[in-house]
């Protein structure tokens, strides 16, 4: 089930096509599909939201059943066990530690009648997308929740697909209340984004948009960009295993499949210096499968995004993972700290073999909001930062002007931009201002 490759073209080749997975005929199409759906509920506001929840989630609501009532925060919290209420309140405490270490600070500098600095501020309002569907997560609402707390917004919106009847998932709404969210819409897919970017009659604009979602939800953000500020186009999720000799295959395996059983898309690879490691987790990959509970979704994406690579050195299997740029890589080396050295791109970074994804997917407290599809060669993990922007503060003195009027004239001549140089002499010269008047 799972392909071992030993050539290094073939690898490439292979590695290639799997990077591209999204880039298909069929995205055409569903992006003139989203595009209908953006303009409907810009023109129509509730009515297209209730038509498209009727027609995709098969769910008949009215706009009063759109926002979650406060009584189905209080019955979450009798519908889920203690453990799992403690469990979200350790993962918010961790993930609300770290992001506290990420938040901008504003600076001043002053030199020579110069003061430059940057002021940072949050946005007014974010939404977040809380996907539904083949599973529930509420790891992605504190994943995304918590930094926009910690970045200061004030107003967070979230919207989620709604499920039998209208239902949210209650460990969802448990982990949004603990994570200071109360507004929540029950509504998803692409016109959920339309909602956060145009606003309707129940759901308020925002100025960001974050969190993973389907297809459809992706080709919405990326074309309501602009309108508002999005995290990132999120493709399918992925893994990238480095192991040699000293690496257990039942881990291997293990975390190949924990990454495969997300989405019949989801990529799993393993690149490794030992070809008995390769053949042991081929195998290994097989027993686990055989009766696991999403099979045949994670069998669809080990067959068609799974493939093992076998390389002479761990300095090639370095390089492979540079091109592919991986939203997860783990390190499952005798020395990972030293290969570290040699990682250029990858969304989060897995160090040893104790440390699987799934500790950074749930509560270490970096952020599991990753470029996918290569974007980490330019991009970044979600963050405060995400839900922040930046004014530049510039005071000059007449002094510090005058000494730079003669630079700044060259410059706005060179550009045929006269009243720029104007805004200058005047203030330099004031025998230049009283020839103009």
């Amino acid at each position: 089930m799972l392909r071992i490759i030993n050539q290094l073209a073939d690898a490439q080749v292979e590695l290639q096509r799997i990077c591209d997975r999204t880039h298909d005929d069929q995205v055409f199409h569903k992006e003139s599909t989203v595009r209908e759906i953006l303009q409907a509920v810009q023109r129509k506001g509730d009515e297209a939201l209730l038509q498209y929840t009727a027609d995709f989630d098969n769910q008949v609501l009215v706009a009063d059943d759109l926002r979650v009532r406060g009584s189905e925060f209080d019955a979450a919290y009798q519908q889920v066990s203690k453990e799992l209420i403690d469990a979200i309140r350790l993962a918010h405490r961790n993930i609300e530690a770290f992001h506290r270490k990420r938040i901008p600070s504003s600076w001043v500098e002053f030199e020579e009648d110069v003061v430059l600095g940057k002021r940072y501020s949050p946005v007014d309002r974010a939404g977040l997308y809380v996907p539904g569907g083949r599973a529930s997560y509420p790891s992605t609402v504190l994943m995304n929740a918590v930094p926009a707390k910690v970045a200061g917004v004030e107003r967070i919106v979230m919207v989620t697909p709604p499920g039998d009847r209208g239902a949210i998932n209650p460990a969802v709404l448990v982990a949004a209340q603990e994570a200071g969210v109360t507004e929540i819409y029950r509504v998803g897919g692409a016109q959920a984004i339309a909602a956060l970017a145009y606003g309707t009659e129940t759901i308020p604009a925002v100025n960001i948009i974050t969190g993973p979602g389907n297809i459809y939800v992706t080709l919405a953000k990326k074309q309501v960009f602009g309108t508002v500020g999005i995290d990132s186009l999120a493709g399918p999720s992925e893994v990238l295993i480095i192991a040699d000799h000293t690496a257990n295959p039942v881990y291997v395996a293990t975390d190949l499949l924990a990454q495969a059983e997300h989405d019949p898309m989801a990529a799993a690879i393993l690149i490794t210096t030992d070809m008995s490691l390769a053949e042991q987790v081929a195998a290994e990959v097989a027993r686990q499968l055989d009766g696991h509970p999403r099979q045949t979704l994670t069998e669809k994406a080990i067959a068609n995004y799974g493939v093992s690579v076998v390389v002479d050195n761990l300095q090639t299997a370095v390089a492979l993972s540079n091109e592919f740029a991986p939203e997860h890589l783990e390190l499952e080396v005798e020395d990972p700290w030293a290969l570290l050295e040699t990682i250029r791109h990858a969304g989060a970074i897995f160090l040893g073999h104790a440390t699987p994804e799934a500790v950074g997917d749930y509560l270490a407290g970096p952020n599991h909001t990753l470029p996918t599809s290569g974007a980490a060669r330019y991009a970044s993990p979600l963050s405060t930062e995400t839900f922040m922007k930046h004014s530049s503060l510039i005071q000059y003195s007449s002094a510090a002007l005058y000494k730079v009027d003669g630079a700044i004239a060259r410059l706005t001549e060179a550009e045929g931009l006269p009243s720029h140089g104007d805004s200058v002499k005047f203030r330099t010269n004031p025998q230049k201002r009283s020839d103009r008047l």
